[in-house]
């Protein structure tokens, strides 16, 4: 089972959705990737998990999992429509909330084998995320696909 997250600014146009579908079932046919994570504090994620929901109606292989980068007894987080379940990456109880969300970002790369991104702010979490992706794609550990800038 190949897992791909995604990362990406809380501003996202709509003219993505295209090209994010498409780089989405190009993940599944060509790369065989059955499981996608997604956060959900940004417009980005919003529009990845919508390609995933579409995408599962053509394969019913394929799961969509809801990361959370709080515990779930502190934020109970029911399973959004669509989704097949959620995900509190182990360890995250002692990390700071103010860290939460780059922490669970972090465990996801590092145990994913693929990444969607959109990134195109110069300073931002999302760009540092990405950095340490390419990092470790450098190391063979995981393949990052950028998504290019839309207006």
């Amino acid at each position: 089972m190949s897992t791909c997250f995604f990362i990406g600014h809380r501003e996202t146009p709509d003219s993505l959705l295209p090209q994010l579908s498409a780089e989405i079932e190009r993940h599944i046919t060509e790369y065989g990737v059955t499981e996608f994570v997604v956060g959900k504090y940004g417009h980005f994620d919003t529009l990845a998990a919508k390609c995933v929901k579409a995408a599962k109606k053509r394969h019913p292989e394929v799961t969509l999992t809801l990361l959370l980068p709080y515990h779930p007894y502190d934020h109970p987080t029911p399973t959004p429509a669509g989704f097949d379940g959620t995900f509190y990456p182990p360890g995250m109880e002692t990390v700071p909330k103010r860290a939460a969300i780059v922490r669970a970002n972090r465990y996801m790369v590092e145990h994913s084998e693929y990444l969607i991104a959109y990134v195109w702010h110069p300073a931002s979490n999302a760009r540092e995320l990405m950095e340490y992706a390419q990092k470790w794609e450098k190391r063979r550990m995981i393949q990052v696909t950028i998504l290019p800038h839309q207006k």
